[in-house]
């Protein structure tokens, strides 16, 4: 995750998704004690909600809001095309909107 610089990790079991790792998984792992051999599947997130391309920003802020998440795969026919973040929809809410001071 580091390595490419992203938030979280979709884990696909035959092809479909089976979980989602993400940033606060591996930290409630280090938390517990855990080092970095701990078993993804003891931390990861099991059949997390998901979102298909044309659905709406605001459905999937909704879903992400409801469900205490901040990461939503995107599925399209059954499989994985992305992952919206919550700083993903946060960049779309403000995009016109200059920062303070500018």
């Amino acid at each position: 995750m580091v390595e490419r610089g992203v938030g979280a990790v979709v884990v696909l079991e035959g092809g479909e998704i089976a979980a989602i790792l993400t940033e606060r998984d591996v930290l409630r792992a280090i938390a517990a004690g855990r080092d970095g051999a701990a078993a993804v599947a003891d931390w990861m997130s099991p059949h997390p909600d998901t979102i298909e391309p044309g659905d709406t920003t605001e459905h999937a802020g909704s879903l992400m809001i409801h469900g205490g998440f901040r990461h939503l795969p995107v599925v399209e026919d059954a499989e994985v095309v992305g992952i919206v973040s919550i700083r993903d929809l946060m960049r779309i809410a403000l995009e016109d909107v200059a920062p303070r001071g500018v």
